[in-house]
């Protein structure tokens, strides 16, 4: 579950994390009286779950009312990165001399959590890490004993942080604990910013919890924001599926985690890019693979889709009745479907299968392929 960035500077701010004035407004008159009371000048920021907000024209700068006033009936309402804007926060703007970046995730090559700080924030941290990756320090914690308080001093000074080092280790050191303490999957500040004062400032917050410990966070449940998933992810709840979208365009069915991960590098190996992750469960019967395939197909970056199914509790016929019947809803089929069916009754399941309506495969690597020339012909 994502946090809004407000939502987020509250659980910062309560741990004692420095953060900017400001105020939530959902229409403009609301975000030019939070202007008018936080004091000029100030940001505007759309409050939605997308990286990248400043150069889609989601933050905007006001020096005075009517910039106030003009910035809130710009950003309000607008489509950003798919998603309509219907909040924006009014911030007190931070007179800043430097940018940092610290933040707090899973290192799952190396099986530990890892902070990282970065002299150069402001900017995609991906950006960062691949064009000039001994930027970011980073300092691996075992979590049997957390964050020791030299660990976050020694990746300040690391990343030659100067003066201010020592506050940016006390502010590394209280992300950690809350990443621990709340379940959360990754938490960032980008940018923190420093004050001519050397104050430190979280100008931005990112946090991430993770949905299978809600039933811990009462308080972080409250926060979720169902209106602010895009159309897949609210389909993804609505059909109880694990779903993760990617950025490719050759979608992806399996049963079973291991199995649709598999799948992923096998389309990857093969030169494609998955689009997805969408793992149907042990055990599927015939409308929840249809409602598999009503999600990817909704997907306007799929071009094609590979079913991959090894049945053990799930029988092979029982998938293929329901992508039959999902298939049959459509005068014409929107994307090209490949299947591979092995495992309990897949021989059953390939015989019923309609192969006027899907490409049938004997083996994940030939159905792997054929997806990805199917997706390759469609561009």
């Amino acid at each position: 579950m994502k946090l809004h960035e407000h939502q987020a500077k509250g659980v910062f701010a309560e741990a004692g994390i420095p953060t900017p004035s400001s105020q939530l407004a959902t229409s403009v008159e609301e975000a030019v009286d939070a202007a008018d009371s936080i004091g000029y000048p100030v940001a505007i920021k759309a409050q939605v779950h997308v990286g990248g907000r400043g150069k889609a024209g989601g933050i905007k700068l006001a020096e005075d009312e009517a910039e106030a006033r003009s910035a809130a009936d710009a950003i309000l309402g607008m489509d950003l990165k798919g998603l309509t804007v219907e909040s924006v926060l009014i911030e007190e703007a931070v007179d800043f001399t430097n940018e940092l970046y610290v933040g707090v995730t899973m290192d799952r090559s190396a099986g530990k959590p890892v902070a990282m700080v970065s002299a150069r924030g402001g900017v995609d941290i991906e950006e960062v890490a691949a064009e000039a990756p001994e930027a970011i320090v980073r300092e691996h914690i075992d979590p049997a004993f957390g964050m020791h308080p030299y660990q976050a001093r020694q990746a300040a000074f690391k990343a030659g942080l100067g003066e201010v080092a020592t506050d940016v280790a006390r502010v590394l050191s209280t992300l950690y604990d809350l990443w621990a303490a709340k379940d959360a999957t990754s938490i960032e500040v980008n940018p923190l910013m420093v004050t001519a004062d050397n104050e430190i400032i979280a100008a931005d917050a990112v946090m991430n919890i993770d949905d299978d410990a809600l039933f811990r966070h009462d308080d972080l449940e409250a926060m979720e924001d169902e209106a602010a998933n895009d159309d897949l992810e609210r389909k993804a709840n609505q059909y109880g599926f694990d779903y993760v979208r990617l950025s490719g365009n050759v979608g992806i069915i399996g049963n079973g985690a291991g199995l649709v991960m598999t799948t992923l590098d096998i389309v990857d190996y093969y030169g494609g890019a998955p689009a997805n992750f969408l793992d149907i469960g042990g055990g599927a019967k015939a409308e929840r693979v249809a409602n598999a395939l009503d999600m990817v197909f909704s997907d306007e970056n799929v071009d094609s889709i590979v079913f991959n199914i090894f049945g053990g509790i799930t029988r092979g016929d029982e998938v293929a009745k329901g992508i039959n019947e999902a298939l049959e809803q459509f005068e014409t089929i929107p994307k090209p479907v490949t299947v591979r069916l092995a495992g309990t009754n897949a021989s059953e399941g390939r015989e019923i299968l309609n192969t006027e309506l899907v490409t049938v495969e004997e083996t994940l690597e030939s159905a792997v392929q054929d997806a990805v020339e199917n997706a390759e012909g469609t561009n």
